[in-house]
């Protein structure tokens, strides 16, 4: 399925910043209750790595949002443990 990432526990996120500044990349849960926050901070342009830890959600279905100036990406995960 087009725009599902399936995740294990532990797993890489790739992501890129279209512009330097704030950028916040968290993880909601299907009723929109924050689950996790990934990166919340200053960064420049550019493309980043980060591991996401997962371990302490039980699978499921999760939605990620990544905000960067006036740019908001969401997308769909399914978490398999």
């Amino acid at each position: 399925m087009k725009n599902i990432i399936h995740l294990s526990a532990r797993q890489n996120i790739k992501y890129s910043v279209p512009e330097s500044g704030q950028v916040k990349l968290s993880v909601y849960n299907p009723v929109g209750e924050e689950a996790a926050v990934i990166v919340d901070g200053n960064r420049a342009l550019g493309f980043f790595e980060i591991t996401f830890n997962a371990a302490d959600l039980p699978s499921g279905t999760y939605f990620y949002r990544l905000q960067s100036g006036n740019t908001v990406q969401s997308k769909k995960m399914i978490l398999m443990k």
